[in-house]
């Protein structure tokens, strides 16, 4: 996301459309009206984000992989929009398996795979670290999950 004064000053010639709430709002209801057929533990994160449970699901599946597969499948059928996926074994994780695929992806983060995936990625890719964190952290020499794993508690 950027401010739109900064993407007008970039891009004078840009075009400002009138945002249409309750037309997201009526498609953010469907979506979520998919996700309750899968799991009743949903966390709505916003109009077009939500953590999932499905370690007891509503439908019989062989994995939350083809849980996640079959919700964006869904998805696109109801709405004709794309969606991203993430699974994994917390909600850290899940975010940036999704992230990761964006647009229209789907990724797993295994327990095997959890540490190394964070150790190798940059601190700014990191849910709820911004630009102002990020530039802070790098002045402590933290450039990557690895670097912040191995700091003392004390010094952060």
């Amino acid at each position: 996301a950027m401010p739109s004064v900064t993407a007008q000053r970039k891009c004078p010639d840009l075009v400002f459309v009138r945002p249409r709430f309750d037309v997201y709002r009526a498609v953010s209801a469907q979506i979520h009206a998919i996700f309750a057929r899968f799991t009743p533990v949903i966390q709505p994160l916003s109009l077009d984000e939500a953590y999932l449970d499905v370690t007891d699901p509503l439908q019989a599946y062989p994995s939350a992989t083809a849980i996640a597969t079959a919700i964006r499948a869904q998805i696109h059928d109801a709405t004709g929009l794309t969606a991203s996926a993430g699974v994994s074994y917390n909600k850290f994780l899940a975010k940036l398996a999704s992230d990761y695929r964006k647009p229209n992806g789907q990724f797993v983060i295994t327990p095997r795979m959890g540490p190394d995936f964070v150790a190798n990625l940059p601190v700014e890719d990191f849910h709820g670290i911004g630009p102002a964190t990020a530039a802070r952290m790098h002045a402590l020499g933290i450039r990557t999950g690895l670097d912040l794993r191995t700091q003392p508690l004390s010094r952060l």
